[in-house]
C-alpha cells in the first residue's frame, strides 16, 4: 500500500495541477495524522517546502507537545519551520467570535502573511475526502445554495488540497504502514462541535445502511461540483446579455432574462457570487422584486441593491448611503455595510453570564418592539450606556471613546421603536439590560469586518 499511495498522491497532484516541483510550497501541519502524512507525503515526493504550525494554546501541554513534534519531523525532513503562538481565548474575548471562527481567522491570516513574506507559491492543506462529505452535511444543516453542497475545493487561490483523493481510514493506514508519528487532538473526540456530531453520529449510522456510503458521497460530490460549474457558464451568459454597467452601477434588467428559468435562482446566483450578497437578503429582494416595490434597498457588506421598475441597480455602498434596513422579529442576521449582525434568540437560563464582549449584546427581549431598525447614527441620536442613569448623546459617547471620525461614520445603532438599543458593537442602553426579572434574551453578535 505505501508506494500505491504515494503515487496515488503524486497522480492526485499532478492531474489537478496543484504544484510542480519548481513551487515552494508552506505545508500546514497541526501534528494530527491528515497533516504529518501531507508532510511525509511531499518530501517523499521530492517537492519544495516549509512547515507551518499554529499553537492555539487552547489544549495546555498537548498544544506544546503538538507543536514540539512538528518542528522535530520538519528537521528531521530538512523543511524550514515557522511556528506562531496565538493568544486564541484573548481573541475570543476581544471578538466574540466561537473559538473555530476565531482559530480559522487568526491561522488564514497568517498562512497568507508567512507565504507572501517567504515566497510561498502554494499553502497545502490536509483536508480530505471525508473532510468534504462532512461539510456538505454542515452546509445542509445551516442552509446554503448548490454552491455549499460541492464540499470542499481541491484548489482556491493559493491554497491547494493534495489529500482530497484519500479517505480518513486510507490516511491513518498509511501513517501505521510507514510509522509517521501523529498526536491525536483530544476535542476530535468531543460532541460539542457541528462537525464532530456529523462525524461521530451521523456518518456511522449512514454507513451502517450503505458502507460504500464515502465511494458513493465523492461520486454525488463530483456531480454536484459538475453542476455547479455549468450553472456558472449558464449564469455568465446570462449576465453579459441582461446586465449593463454605466461606472460603477451595474443593473440587472429583469426582463432580459428568460422567462422560463426560475428567477429567483438567477438572481441569488448574479448577486451572490459577484456582489455578496446573502441567501435570505436576497430572498427578501425577490419578493420585494415580484410586488413592485420599487425604492427599496437591500445590503451587502460593500454593496446596496435598489428595486427600480423591474430593475435590480447594484452599487458600491456611498459613505454618505443612510443604510437603514428592517429586522422583523425572528430575522437570523442582517446586513448594512460592513454592520453584519447575527441574532440568537434564548431562554435566560442559558446564559452563563451578562458581561459580555462589545461586538456581542445580551437584550431582555420582551422590551422590544419589532421590527426593529439597523441604521447609522444621526446627529441628535441619544440613549442611556450601560451602567449609567442619565442619557447621553451618541456624539458625545463617540467623543469620549476617541473613536476616530471613518469609525463614527461607520458607526451604526439598532433601534426599537424610538429608542436606541444597542450602539453597535460598543455598548447596550442600560434600559434593555438583563435582569432578575428578564425570562427571554435576544443575543446579538457583530461581525467582525
Amino acid at each position: 500500500m505505501p508506494s500505491s499511495f504515494l503515487d496515488s498522491f503524486v497522480r492526485y497532484v499532478e492531474r489537478h495541477e496543484l504544484a510542480t516541483h519548481d513551487d515552494r510550497i508552506l505545508l500546514t501541519v497541526s501534528g494530527g495524522v491528515d497533516s504529518m502524512v501531507l508532510l511525509d507525503l511531499f518530501t517523499r515526493a521530492g517537492y519544495r517546502v516549509g512547515v507551518a504550525h499554529c499553537n492555539f494554546q487552547l489544549r495546555g501541554a498537548e498544544s506544546d507537545e503538538d507543536e514540539l513534534l512538528v518542528e522535530e519531523q520538519a528537521r528531521l525532513r530538512g523543511a524550514a519551520f515557522y511556528n506562531r503562538r496565538f493568544d486564541t481565548r484573548g481573541e475570543m474575548e476581544r471578538t466574540g467570535e466561537s473559538m473555530e471562527m476565531a482559530a480559522r481567522r487568526l491561522r488564514y491570516a497568517w498562512f497568507d502573511e508567512l507565504s507572501r513574506a517567504e515566497g510561498y507559491t502554494a499553502v497545502a492543506i490536509a483536508h480530505h475526502a471525508d473532510d468534504s462529505v462532512e461539510t456538505f452535511f454542515i452546509n445542509l444543516l445551516r442552509g446554503t445554495g448548490l454552491r455549499g453542497l460541492t464540499g470542499i475545493s481541491t484548489q482556491a487561490g493559493r491554497i491547494i488540497r493534495p489529500l482530497m483523493f484519500a479517505t480518513r481510514k486510507e490516511i491513518l493506514e498509511y501513517a501505521v504502514a510507514n510509522r509517521i508519528p501523529f498526536r491525536e487532538d483530544s476535542s476530535n473526540r468531543s460532541t460539542k462541535y457541528l462537525r464532530n456530531k456529523i462525524r461521530l453520529g451521523l456518518i456511522p449510522r449512514i454507513r451502517e445502511i450503505n458502507p460504500k456510503f464515502t465511494a458513493l458521497m465523492r461520486r454525488n460530490l463530483a456531480r454536484l461540483d459538475d453542476a455547479q460549474r455549468f450553472i456558472d457558464r449558464v449564469i455568465d451568459r446570462i449576465r453579459t446579455e441582461a446586465v449593463t454597467h454605466e461606472g460603477a452601477i451595474d443593473t440587472i434588467h429583469i426582463e432580459r432574462i428568460d422567462p422560463s428559468f426560475p428567477l429567483g435562482f438567477v438572481v441569488y446566483e448574479l448577486l451572490g457570487s459577484a456582489y455578496g450578497f446573502k441567501g435570505d437578503v436576497i430572498d427578501a429582494l425577490c419578493r420585494a422584486l415580484h410586488h413592485g416595490a420599487t425604492g427599496r434597498r437591500f445590503y451587502a457588506r460593500d454593496h446596496v441593491a435598489t428595486v427600480d421598475r423591474g430593475r435590480i441597480v447594484v452599487a458600491p455602498i456611498a459613505g454618505d448611503d443612510p443604510c437603514e434596513v428592517e429586522v422583523p422579529q425572528g430575522t437570523l442576521r442582517s446586513y448594512c455595510g460592513n454592520a453584519v449582525l447575527y441574532y440568537e434568540y434564548r431562554d435566560i437560563d442559558t446564559i452563563e453570564a451578562f458581561g459580555v464582549p462589545e461586538p456581542i449584546a445580551q437584550i431582555d427581549a420582551d422590551k422590544l418592539r419589532f421590527p426593529l431598525v439597523l441604521r447609522r447614527w444621526r446627529e441628535g441620536d441619544w440613549f442611556v450606556p450601560f451602567g449609567m442613569t442619565g442619557r447621553k448623546k451618541v456624539s458625545d459617547y463617540l467623543v469620549d471613546a476617541k473613536v476616530s471620525l471613518p469609525e463614527k461614520q461607520r458607526q451604526f445603532v439598532l433601534v426599537s421603536g424610538d429608542e436606541i438599543v444597542w450602539l453597535v458593537g460598543r455598548r447596550i442602553d442600560d434600559r434593555y439590560r438583563l435582569t432578575a426579572a428578564t425570562e427571554n434574551v435576544l443575543r446579538i453578535t457583530k461581525e467582525i469586518v
